[in-house]
């Protein structure tokens, strides 16, 4: 014999919500990216050049955005809030996906990329200025690949990832509106 309490489990399996299970996805993904850019900067050195270190935004957003979307979604919270955490994840991953396509493009040669990083140095100052900033700066270059693997940079995996978070939001939003 068995009690009512027992027999209805207090937590629902991720399948039976879309919504938490996409964010929760997007969240560990985005989490896991984060970190291996972490582990490449400061265990392998290498340094990331300002385009990268942009396109590390999107992953500080989807980490609080999709735990709280995933809160919410264990909570019970009303669909258009779940929606929006969504919609929020989606566009921001394929904003993301955008911008490292743009770096990738700087990498290949495909297009300029910005001056600040891939452009000639306008302002070089005195030479005694000159001088003391080479001994102390080291200038990370967009358009030079530190790293590749199986052909493709980090700039290049960030969009592969970016698209899969992107693809996994947006499945989980039209999943949720159909509820």
């Amino acid at each position: 014999m068995t009690t009512h309490s027992a027999a209805t489990p207090a937590f629902k399996p991720a399948a039976t919500s879309p919504a938490l299970a996409a964010s929760l996805a997007v969240t560990g993904i985005a989490a896991a990216t984060i970190a291996g850019a972490w582990f490449f900067q400061l265990v392998l050195e290498i340094l990331p050049c300002p385009l990268c270190l942009e396109q590390r935004y999107a992953y500080y957003l989807a980490i609080p955005v999709g735990a709280l979307t995933a809160l919410a979604a264990r909570a019970g919270a009303p669909r258009p809030l779940l929606l929006a955490g969504l919609a929020i994840l989606a566009l921001a991953t394929l904003a993301n996906a955008g911008l490292g396509t743009y770096h990738s493009g700087v990498e290949w040669g495909l297009w300029k990329g910005p001056t600040d990083c891939s452009g000639p140095v306008i302002n070089l100052g005195s030479a005694a200025d000159l001088l003391s900033k080479l001994d102390t700066v080291k200038v990370v270059r967009c358009d030079e690949v530190q790293w590749r693997f199986l052909g493709l940079s980090l700039a290049g995996y960030n969009v592969l990832i970016s698209l899969l978070m992107a693809a996994i939001a947006a499945w989980g939003f039209v999943r949720t509106a159909k509820r």
